[in-house]
């Protein structure tokens, strides 16, 4: 199969990877162009960008498909397009070119979690389970048929981090199983109900509060863990929860925020408890919450935020 790979970001590079050792040719990358990065603001390519000329793959960075780059596109006469987290709209012109028209990797059991975030989405409400859909893409926002599903449970301590990784290789092998059976996949429509929407994860949302209840306290960690990363203010800088559990069978009339007499780093909230498993100071790396604990020398009553 003669194929085009558009991506951006890191979740991406495995599945650009399984193409290009699947025997498949990958005619050309697009991708997202540089953009100023890091403390001197230099222009950074994309991960996808970066690994693609590391193979030897030709790489577009086109801002829009209007006129001239839509016509490039369909000059490579390929075969298919798959498409994951690629971020610019396709519009109808582009996801007709090639012959088998433009399949998408998406981090989510459709039609739950459609949009740009369904990783954090999924942890943050509680979902037990999340997946990869393979679908084929239409005009509308992830509305398109599946060709492929596959579904992960998520454990309580799951990170979005730690599913990112698994989900990306998921649909690294599901993506090359799609190419390989395009003719013999037949599309499934997804159902009406059941639609929600994943909206892109803004750095407000990652403010944590011990005054709320320890269910969406956990949720709100684990679903921004690693980024943005949700924080609390301590001696003046923030402090980023990483990971967190649910203490279901603790319950405490000690005030939100202050650490419980046990032997984790173990918090009260405005209903129940959570332990904090992984945080990091600022301009530190991660360490364990037992770890944190004993190095600032906190005891049952004392106040983790402020």
């Amino acid at each position: 199969m003669r194929l085009i790979f558009m991506g951006t970001p890191d979740f991406a590079v495995p599945v650009l990877d399984a193409m290009h050792e699947s025997g498949h040719h990958v005619l050309a990358a697009y991708s997202q162009p540089p953009r100023p990065a890091g403390r001197g603001k230099q222009d950074r390519r994309s991960p996808v960008h970066a690994r693609a000329e590391a193979l030897g793959v030709e790489v577009r960075t086109p801002t829009s498909f209007k006129g001239e780059a839509a016509q490039d596109f369909a000059a490579l006469d390929a075969d298919l397009a798959i498409v994951v987290a690629y971020g610019l709209i396709l519009p109808q012109a582009v996801l007709d070119a090639p012959r088998h028209g433009c399949l998408n990797v998406h981090a989510s059991l459709l039609p739950r979690w459609r949009g740009a975030a369904p990783i954090h989405r999924a942890v943050m409400a509680g979902d037990d389970r999340t997946g990869i859909c393979i679908m084929a893409m239409e005009a509308g926002l992830d509305t398109g048929p599946v060709l492929l599903r596959e579904a992960t449970d998520i454990a309580p301590t799951d990170t979005t981090g730690d599913l990112h990784d698994r989900l990306s290789a998921m649909g690294a092998r599901l993506a090359v199983q799609a190419v390989d059976r395009i003719a013999r996949l037949s599309p499934v429509a997804q159902p009406e109900d059941g639609v929600t929407y994943a909206a892109k994860i803004d750095k407000s949302e990652a403010e944590a509060d011990f005054a709320w209840d320890a269910v969406t306290l956990a949720r709100q960690i684990n679903g921004l863990s690693p980024f943005p990363g949700a924080w609390v203010a301590r001696d003046g800088a923030r402090l980023k929860l990483l990971r967190a559990m649910l203490l279901p069978e603790v319950e405490t009339s000690a005030a939100p925020g202050t650490l419980l007499d046990a032997d984790g780093l173990v918090v009260a909230t405005g209903s129940g408890a959570v332990e904090l498993l992984e945080v990091q100071q600022a301009g530190r790396g991660p360490v364990s919450g037992v770890a944190f604990r004993n190095g600032a020398r906190l005891g049952p009553g004392d106040p983790l935020a402020g």
